[in-house]
């Protein structure tokens, strides 16, 4: 009965789960660097696109710029910097289908659950793929499915929501036919969804107020690149493109620098940037004014000023206040101040789901990713077989998914020449530790407990930077952290064919 069983189940070298920006990038190195694998890509949505399928709010786009959100492999032509979610995603989708990755994607294919099986060195992953339960086998995982949850995003508990007249809505979940001309609107929130949502609601004619429990910093970005648009006239569109990259990565890490080694400099240098836009009446305080150093949070990106310019009009207000109670009509705050609203919009943030919520297993044990190490920010300890991509936090997304992409290749490869079955990250004994991600946004505060932990030093050390890592990714693993093994139940048993 077990062989006609196994009959049943699809094989594939590797599995990719996830279509959007990180799972396309995945598949394109893969085609690349292993063009002999057979592989599927699987998204549970019935579109591509990921993020940029799944959030269809007014104004949603890009909180970084498009030469570096864009793949390296293939420039982004426009000369937009901040493109909408619609771009990304036709972007995404045009990628698929010149790259012959299309036809490998199979929608609405959900998965449940994940073991691997050390003695024959393959997952099994319960799928449900268009209502139907089935199993699919393989050698290798690419997990693209980012880090949050996209069945619901992060709602407090707000006093007195029940008796509020008008609809409540997140972002997340944004109703088509929700009409907004002339409506009071609050937005709630202070992050890149707020200050993206505010001013292209006041554009669609409503009365549009942004409540504020403690202000972001706020930058903005010429929404085209004067630069870029002169080296494709003078440079062929490769080298145009690959020194576009550059110089955006260059710039995203002065920045950062500069924000984390010079806090009170950088502070003055961002509030001169807000008066310039706002004008010398404009209230800079305490709308613009942070509690926080400089990217202790993401910093929010703005294409020329529009939050501000939206001000100066008199499309949006600010409010920095917290709330005491939402009413029937709109929102009483503590300072007694009551605001209006027909409509209210939860831009509260997100809430985090590490690979999807599937239900991991390594014979038949449980994978717990908060008792697990990161690797190289791209392997969980003790998970054989298995690449994730997160991107950075203080540069765009597909830079380190790309990384990710290229790094599974090289493991693949590595294991076909040593004919090795497994590939496993061994966590040293008594690592040192610190939280993975170095924010204080509300979204990873909230969420401390479920994400994996990281050591204070390469491998185990995820430094976000990337041209470290570029570098380093680069060279031979012969870091002493991975072990490339026979399939074996009891791997500490065998001799490594080679440790790396």
């Amino acid at each position: 009965m077990s062989g006609a069983a196994d009959a049943r189940i699809e094989h594939f070298d590797v599995l990719i789960i996830g279509a959007g920006l990180s799972g396309i990038a995945a598949a394109a190195y893969l085609q690349k660097h292993c063009p002999d694998k057979r592989y599927a890509v699987l998204e549970a949505r019935e579109r591509i696109g990921g993020t940029w399928d799944l959030f269809r709010y007014p104004g949603v786009r890009s909180d970084s710029d498009m030469q570096t959100l864009g793949y390296s492999f293939r420039p982004w032509d426009s000369d937009r910097v901040i493109a909408d979610g619609a771009a990304i995603r036709d972007y995404i989708e045009d990628t698929a289908e010149e790259l012959g990755i299309s036809s490998q994607i199979r929608y609405q294919c959900e998965v449940q659950s994940a073991n691997f099986d050390s003695l024959r060195g393959h997952w099994t992953l319960q799928v449900r793929e268009r209502g139907e339960l089935r199993k699919l086998r393989c050698s290798f995982v690419m997990s693209c499915t980012g880090y949050y949850d996209y069945e619901r995003g992060y709602q407090p508990d707000f006093a007195g929501a029940e008796t509020f007249q008008g609809p409540i809505v997140h972002p997340q979940h944004w109703p088509e036919s929700l009409e907004l001309k002339g409506k009071r609107v609050v937005v709630i929130g202070s992050g890149a969804t707020a200050v993206t949502l505010g001013p292209s609601l006041g554009a669609m004619g409503a009365q549009v107020t942004q409540l504020q429990r403690s202000p972001s910093y706020v930058m903005s970005l010429p929404i085209k690149d004067p630069i870029a648009a002169f080296l494709r006239k003078l440079l062929p569109k490769s080298w145009a493109h690959r020194l576009t990259r550059y110089k955006n990565i260059s710039l995203a890490m002065l920045l950062f620098q500069l924000c984390r080694r010079f806090p009170n400099f950088t502070r003055r240098f961002l509030r001169k940037g807000v008066r310039g836009w706002l004008g010398p009446d404009g209230e800079l305080d305490p709308h613009f004014s942070p509690k926080y150093a400089p990217w202790d949070e993401r910093l929010c990106m703005v294409p020329d000023g529009d939050l501000f310019r939206a001000i100066r009009r008199g499309q949006l207000q600010m409010v920095t206040d917290e709330i005491d109670r939402f009413t029937a009509s709109g929102i009483r705050l503590q300072s007694g101040r009551e605001l209006p609203a027909d409509v209210i919009v939860s831009a509260t943030g997100l809430t985090l789901k590490l690979f999807g919520g599937i239900q991991t297993q390594v014979d038949g044990r449980p994978i717990d990713p908060a008792q697990c190490a990161t690797y190289r920010g791209m392997m969980l300890s003790g998970v054989p077989n298995l690449v994730f991509a997160v991107g950075y936090t203080n540069a765009t997304w597909t830079l380190k998914c790309e990384l990710s992409a290229r790094f599974a290749c090289r493991v693949i490869r590595q294991m076909d020449r040593q004919g090795a079955a497994v590939c496993v990250a061994e966590e040293p004994e008594q690592l040192p530790e610190q939280p993975l991600i170095d924010l204080q946004s509300g979204y990873v505060a909230r969420s401390w407990h479920l994400l994996p932990r990281q050591g204070t030093r390469a491998p185990w050390r995820l430094y976000q930077n990337y041209l470290l890592d570029w570098l380093t990714l680069r060279l031979p693993m012969r870091d002493g952290a991975l072990r490339f093994l026979p399939g074996t139940k009891t791997p500490d048993s065998q001799p490594a064919t080679e440790r790396a």
